[in-house]
């Protein structure tokens, strides 16, 4: 399998990046990030690891999700591709997650 990442989860790991790099360090900063994408490399091998997300069942394909620390990495599987639709903190209202256009 191959995994895509979209542009709107490539922006929101930029953000996180970003937020950790100010609030944090660079040092910590990367570690988060780089780890959030190393989960993802999980995916190549066995894309179906991830729990089917409850809240967006409702699509027409299936969505999952992996965990890292405060993150939900939700990413479809598409014939020979895992596409990371998005990186959810979940700290946040559920309900933000059905509004992201996955």
């Amino acid at each position: 399998m191959i995994v895509l990442w979209s542009d709107s989860a490539i922006e929101e790991l930029q953000e996180i990046f970003e937020y950790y790099n100010i609030s944090a360090s660079y040092k910590v900063a990367s570690k988060i990030t780089n780890s959030i994408i190393d989960k993802t490399l999980l995916l190549e091998k066995n894309p179906r690891i991830g729990q089917v997300e409850e809240l967006l069942n409702y699509k027409q394909r299936e969505i999952r999700y992996l965990v890292y620390g405060n993150y939900k990495i939700v990413y479809g599987v598409e014939e020979n591709f895992v596409i990371i639709a998005t990186i959810f903190d979940c700290r946040q209202n559920p309900i933000k997650l059905e509004n992201k256009g996955i």
